[in-house]
C-alpha cells in the first residue's frame, strides 16, 4: 500500500464528511437519544473508506472522480449502518432479547434496515453524495499536484 497525498486527502475530506452526516442524523432524532461514539465511530468510517476506496482511485480523471465519490457515499453508508446496527444488536442481545445467535445476526439486519429508513432524509442524503463527491475530486486534485 503507497501513502500517497491523494489517499491523505481522501480520507480527511471523507472523514469530515462522515462528520457532517453524523451531525445532520443527530439533528433529526430525539433530543433525549443517547448517541455515544456514533460521530466518531462514523468519522473513524469515513476516513477509512477514504483512504481505502477513493485514495485507491486516483490519478484517472475528474470524471472518473464523480463516480468514485457516489461510490465512497455508498459504502461509507452501508458500514455506518452495519456498525451502528451491530452495536443495537449487541445491546438488545444483552438484554436477552434473542433466543440465540442467529437470531440476533437476522435481527442485526432489521435493525439495519430501519435506521437506513430513519436516517435517509433528504438532508442526510445530501451530506453524503456532496461530501463524497468533493471527496474524490480533491483527492483527485491533490493526486495531479503531489503525485
Amino acid at each position: 500500500m503507497t501513502y500517497t497525498a491523494a489517499r491523505v486527502v481522501a480520507a480527511l475530506f471523507l472523514a469530515l464528511t462522515g462528520w457532517v452526516a453524523s451531525r445532520a442524523v443527530m439533528a433529526q432524532m430525539d433530543e433525549l437519544q443517547n448517541f455515544g461514539l456514533f460521530e466518531y465511530v462514523n468519522t473513524a468510517l469515513g476516513a477509512a473508506v477514504g483512504w481505502v476506496v477513493i485514495g485507491s482511485r486516483t490519478g484517472r480523471g475528474m470524471s472518473n472522480a464523480v463516480g468514485v465519490g457516489i461510490t465512497a457515499a455508498v459504502v461509507l453508508t452501508f458500514w455506518g449502518l452495519f456498525v451502528q446496527s451491530a452495536r443495537e444488536m449487541v445491546i438488545m442481545a444483552n438484554r436477552r432479547l434473542y433466543d440465540g445467535p442467529l437470531e440476533a445476526l437476522i435481527g442485526m439486519f432489521g435493525i439495519g434496515i430501519d435506521f437506513f429508513l430513519q436516517t435517509m432524509t433528504p438532508s442526510v442524503v445530501a451530506a453524503l453524495l456532496f461530501g463524497g463527491v468533493l471527496s474524490a475530486v480533491f483527492a483527485e486534485s491533490a493526486s495531479r499536484r503531489w503525485l
